[in-house]
C-alpha cells in the first residue's frame, strides 16, 4: 500500500467558483439579515446596529402564531394534494407511448411559463360570480344561481395546487419512468389486483421519491405571496405577506428580518424531520 499524495491547490480550484457564488448570494445576504434582526428600529425606517433580542420577543403574539400556523397548514395541505393527485397521474403518463408522454410533459412545461400573477387573476376570474364557472353550472341546470368562490380558502388552495402541480409531476416522472415494468406484472401474475399492485409495488418501491416531491412542493408553496392576496381573504394571508407588510409598509426592517429567520428555521426543521421520517421508513422496508 502506498500513501496517497496530498492534493495541491489546483485540485481544489473547481470548487472555488461555486463556493464564491454561495458566499456572495447566500451567506452574505443571510448574515446581513441576521445582523438586522438584532438591530433596533428607529423612526423613518432606519435602525441602529446593536445587539437586541427584542425583535424575537415580539414574535410571541397571537397574530404571528396564527399566520405561521396557517402558512404551514396551507403548504402541507397543498403538498399532500399535489402528491396524492400527481403520483397516479404521473404513473399513467409513464404507461403511455413515448409520443404521448412527450406531449403531456410539453403541456406541463407550458404551464410553468405562466407567472403567478396571471395564474392568480385567471383563477379569480374563473371563480367569480359574473364570468366564472358557476355560470356554466347554472346553464347545465346543476345550480340555481351563480355564486362567487373567490376570494376564499378553496380558491387559494386551488391556485396553489395549480401552480405547484407541474413541479410535482416533473419530480416524480424520472423515478416512475425508470420503474421496472416486470415488478407490477409479477405482482399481477401472483394474483394481486391492479389497485393492490399499485399501492404495494409502485408506491412501496418509490416511497423516497414521494417524500422528495412532498418536501419540494412544501418548500415551494411555503413562501406563497401573491396568490394569498389575490385568491384569499385577510385571514388567509401567509407569513410572507406579513413579512412584506412589516418591511415595506410598516418600515420595520428588524422585525421583518426576525420573522424571516424564524420562519426559515421552522421550515428547515420540518423539512429535516420529513426527510428523517422518509429515510427511516425506507430502512424499515429494506
Amino acid at each position: 500500500m502506498t500513501a496517497e499524495k496530498p492534493r495541491g491547490i489546483r485540485a481544489h480550484l473547481p470548487l472555488f467558483y461555486p463556493a464564491l457564488m454561495l458566499a456572495i448570494f447566500f451567506i452574505m445576504p443571510f448574515g446581513i439579515m441576521v445582523a438586522i434582526s438584532f438591530s433596533q428600529r428607529q423612526p423613518g425606517g432606519f435602525y441602529i446596529p446593536v445587539f437586541d433580542i427584542g425583535n424575537y420577543k415580539n414574535l410571541y403574539t397571537a397574530l404571528f402564531a396564527r399566520v405561521l400556523g396557517f402558512s404551514l397548514f396551507i403548504a402541507g395541505l397543498s403538498a399532500a394534494l399535489c402528491v396524492l393527485i400527481g403520483f397516479p397521474f404521473t404513473y399513467f403518463i409513464t404507461c403511455m407511448k413515448r409520443r404521448a408522454q412527450v406531449a403531456w410533459l410539453v403541456f406541463l412545461m407550458s404551464v410553468l411559463s405562466l407567472s403567478e400573477v396571471i395564474i392568480g387573476f385567471t383563477w379569480s376570474l374563473l371563480l367569480s360570480r359574473t364570468a366564472g364557472l358557476s355560470n356554466l353550472l347554472v346553464f347545465f341546470g346543476l345550480m340555481e344561481q351563480p355564486v362567487s368562490w373567490s376570494p376564499g380558502f378553496a380558491a387559494l388552495l386551488l391556485g396553489i395546487c395549480y401552480l405547484a402541480f407541474p413541479y410535482t409531476v416533473l419530480v416524480l416522472y424520472p423515478p416512475l419512468s425508470r420503474l421496472d415494468p416486470a415488478l407490477p406484472e409479477a405482482a399481477r401474475t401472483l394474483g394481486a389486483s391492479p389497485i393492490r399492485t399499485f399501492f404495494t409495488v409502485v408506491v412501496g418501491s418509490l416511497r423516497n421519491a414521494i417524500v422528495t416531491a412532498f418536501v419540494l412542493v412544501f418548500v415551494f408553496t411555503l413562501g406563497a405571496y401573491l396568490l394569498p392576496q389575490i385568491l384569499g381573504r385577510p385571514q388567509h394571508w401567509t407569513l410572507s405577506v406579513l413579512i412584506t407588510d412589516q418591511a415595506i409598509y410598516q418600515s420595520n426592517l428588524p422585525l421583518s428580518a426576525a420573522m424571516a429567520i424564524f420562519f426559515m428555521l421552522v421550515s428547515l426543521m420540518l423539512v429535516v424531520l420529513l426527510m428523517i421520517i422518509g429515510k427511516a421508513k425506507r430502512i424499515e422496508t429494506t
